[in-house]
């Protein structure tokens, strides 16, 4: 971790700030938005996570955002490519080394809910881990033991909201469940997570939190529905469907946004 942070220290010339964002699919165009960007490709950072998924860029992006300063991370690492719940761990320890300290997560899911269709874009109140991994695994301090009652930080939530409401844009709330991936879930494992009170399904985001949480991070997160899941409409659900709904929602997440980081950051 040492070599990449020290690599970023000198190639961000003291550019510090404390709010990052972690883009899903769907949201890669808003690194395009970035002024005065400071843009630095995953393979150039030694040790740094980066993944194989296609539509995620693979860099890491920092310069202001609606005028706030800000670090973006465009892609992520899942766990269902390497079988590592902590694969993302390295990446969150080098963003707190460079004093962050609140993080905005986005992610693409499958809606439970019929009235939350493909385009929407749900806050994540809480989360259900159903995918039987957990970052923290092997970590020898008593600091694994991290609680997660306030995982998503209410007054994050609450600017998120406030901007929704300013955009015109419709936010919906709700529970995500992390499947691990990467085949898409069966019908009944759907009729499953409803029963366990899930809004909303999919395969990344979790560990992130329960890292950051770990590292004493600020955290909020936002879905952008791309598809109804399994078994809600007959259809099979692919990875495509997904690459071509995710920047309908995401559009309307990225509004969000901007409204947002001028709070928040």
């Amino acid at each position: 971790m040492k070599p990449a942070l020290d690599l970023l220290v000198d190639r961000l010339s003291g550019f510090a700030p404390t709010t990052a964002l972690v883009l899903g699919s769907g949201l890669g165009s808003l690194a395009g938005e970035v002024e005065d960007a400071i843009r630095i490709p995953y393979a150039d950072l030694p040790g740094f996570p980066h993944g194989g998924v296609s539509g995620h860029a693979g860099e890491l992006v920092a310069g202001r955002l609606s005028g706030k300063p800000l670090l973006m991370l465009a892609g992520r690492v899942h766990y269902y490519e390497k079988g590592d719940a902590a694969a993302m761990r390295p990446a969150l320890e080098i963003l707190a080394g460079l004093g962050v300290t609140t993080l905005l997560l986005t992610n693409a899911a499958g809606s439970l809910k019929p009235d939350m269709p493909p385009g929407s874009v749900m806050l994540i109140e809480d989360h259900i881990n159903f995918s039987g991994a957990n970052p923290l695994i092997g970590e020898p301090s008593d600091r694994r033991f991290v609680g997660m009652t306030g995982a998503y930080d209410a007054e994050l939530r609450n600017v998120l909201g406030k901007a929704a409401g300013t955009a015109g844009i419709t936010l919906h709330r709700g529970v995500y469940m992390w499947l691990s991936g990467p085949s898409f879930e069966t019908p009944a494992e759907i009729r499953m997570a409803r029963l366990l009170g899930a809004d909303a399904v999919g395969m990344s985001t979790v560990p992130e939190v329960i890292l950051a949480r770990f590292l004493g991070l600020r955290v909020a997160a936002c879905s952008v529905i791309t598809n109804l899941a399994a078994g809600m409409t007959g259809a099979e659900l692919s990875h495509q469907e997904t690459k071509d709904m995710a920047p309908v929602g995401g559009a309307r997440l990225a509004t969000i946004l901007r409204e947002a980081i001028g709070e928040i950051a």
